[in-house]
């Protein structure tokens, strides 16, 4: 009998969808430079338009705003460096005020925070805000940390780990009323939760096209009229000269079909996605004794779910589970090769042995009610197996 298969990692990455194949298949007979003036190019630009017009449409954003990039780590570079580049410049004064101070969380995904200390490094004043035991950020703190000499905030829209949604529309609030610059990592929320820029109030956005089941290398950066950007990569005058670079057609359109298909069926994500991980979430409560739930338990993402086994280890786990077939991960996808416990599970409060027993199960379209019951009836005994041959010992369920 073939052993079942059950992928549990969406969060890391996406399969491809079929119909953003379809469209890199049709990308690959769009040979123009879209820059070009000439029938070729023409037609490579128009395909290129019409993506960027989906991706816009996505989180309810003019087409002009969008500007297409490598993926989110990039589009989280260009806006701090931009940052970085109007604190220092004497023509940024005018738009800065002189301010050179930085707000960001502990929870923020690496680009994000290896970013904010790369400046701090440089001399900018960087304020890691901290987050309550779900996750949320701490608003009194975050209320204390703005003044004068804020520049700048970043926070991520929902956590990539334990799936926190946070509160960015009063964050932002908060961030225009201090005269700051406001930017939000939405790679994790975009296609899976409503996201529309101007509720959100936001500058700038990060996306990804590989979390919404399109092409890997390709994400984008929305910014906000007005906003100022300097371009990470210089060269031509690509994106009106914001990011140079031939353009990447094939990846831009398998990126605009997944955004159209993301738009269209995430009603039925967010009731399906919530359904099973609440299946999955019950059923191993059920049957696994004193677990932990980490992050929030209702503003979180419909399809993450992450875990704490005490008494196991993490990769222990994930290797028990991998040789049953199902895949999930120990933690973000960007930093599972350390061996350090997740920053994002010790700043809300989860003690390290805990944090190295702890497992994010993400959930997708791939996935069924079938998946979710083979998960409920595979892991209780690999639990049970490690927990018994563990020096690690389980605690009681009162001291998580």
């Amino acid at each position: 009998m073939a052993l079942r298969h059950v992928y549990l990692d969406y969060n890391a990455t996406t399969p491809l969808r079929k119909e953003a194949q379809d469209a890199i298949i049709e990308g690959f007979s769009i040979y123009g430079n879209a820059s070009s003036m000439h029938e070729a190019g023409r037609i490579a630009h128009a395909k290129v338009e019409d993506a960027r017009r989906s991706v816009a449409a996505l989180i309810g954003a003019p087409a002009e705003s969008v500007i297409f990039t490598s993926g989110g780590s990039e589009s989280n570079n260009t806006v701090f460096q931009t940052m970085r580049r109007l604190a220092s410049a004497p023509n940024g004064a005018a738009l800065t005020e002189g301010r050179t101070g930085i707000i960001t969380t502990a929870i923020e995904h690496p680009c994000v925070l290896n970013s904010a200390m790369y400046l701090k490094a440089l001399g900018m004043k960087v304020t890691i805000v901290p987050v309550d035991e779900y996750g949320k950020i701490k608003m009194d703190v975050y209320k204390a940390a703005l003044n004068d000499n804020t520049l700048f905030v970043s926070m991520m829209l929902a956590n990539n780990e334990i799936g926190t949604i946070e509160d960015i529309k009063e964050i932002a609030g908060l961030a225009k009323e201090a005269g700051a610059w406001m930017h939000t990592d939405a790679t994790q929320g975009v296609g899976k939760i409503p996201v529309n820029v101007d509720d959100l109030g936001v500058d700038y956005l990060t996306m990804s096209a590989h979390k919404i089941y399109g092409p890997k290398g390709i994400g984008a950066l929305y910014r906000r009229k007005k906003a100022p950007l300097f371009p990470l990569i210089l060269g031509g005058h690509q994106e009106n000269g914001l990011r140079a670079g031939t353009y990447n057609n094939i990846g831009i359109m398998g990126f605009g079909k997944a955004a159209e298909l993301a738009k269209e069926e995430l009603p039925e994500y967010g009731r399906r996605m919530t359904w099973l991980r609440d299946r999955l979430r019950d059923g191993l409560l059920a049957n696994v004794p004193t677990i932990k739930i980490n992050g929030h338990p209702k503003d979180v993402l419909p399809n993450t779910l992450n875990v704490s086994f005490p008494g196991a280890e993490g990769e222990a786990i994930l290797l028990s589970m991998d040789l049953k077939g199902i895949e999930a991960s120990t933690g973000s996808a960007c930093a599972s090769g350390s061996l350090d416990p997740s920053h994002v599970l010790m700043a809300i409060g989860v003690w390290p042995e805990l944090a190295h027993g702890s497992i994010r199960f993400s959930l997708g379209w791939g996935n069924t009610v079938e998946d979710i019951d083979y998960v409920i009836e595979t892991v209780p005994p690999i639990i049970a197996r490690l927990r018994s041959m563990s020096t690690l010992g389980c605690c009681n369920i009162g001291s998580l």
